[in-house]
């Protein structure tokens, strides 16, 4: 069953971690089986605080989502996410 992992930026805090994390999440992908379905294109908030920008990962399963998540390759571009910007993460399974 699909999964999906959504990234929601609500406060950029640092631009240049933010171009660094661009540039690690790149190689963080190597190896992993994801199709981008969203990425910080046109957002418009409906309910709750707005946000600066939506991230849609699609992964085969859940398990591959979270393994992908935890890999030392993107812990190691992550770290540069949360100095970037204040984010909300998570990984929902699909139907």
């Amino acid at each position: 069953m699909s999964a999906y992992v959504i990234f929601m930026r609500e406060k950029t805090k640092d631009q240049a971690e933010l171009d660094t994390y661009r540039q690690k999440v790149v190689a963080a992908r190597e190896g992993h089986n994801i199709k981008a379905l969203a990425r910080y294109a046109k957002v418009e908030t409906l309910e709750g605080a707005p946000v600066e920008g939506v991230v849609i990962l699609e992964f085969p399963t859940f398990e591959e989502a979270k393994a992908w998540y935890d890999s030392p390759a993107y812990r190691e571009a992550r770290k540069h996410r949360f100095l970037g910007a204040d984010y909300r993460a998570l990984i929902v399974e699909g139907l």
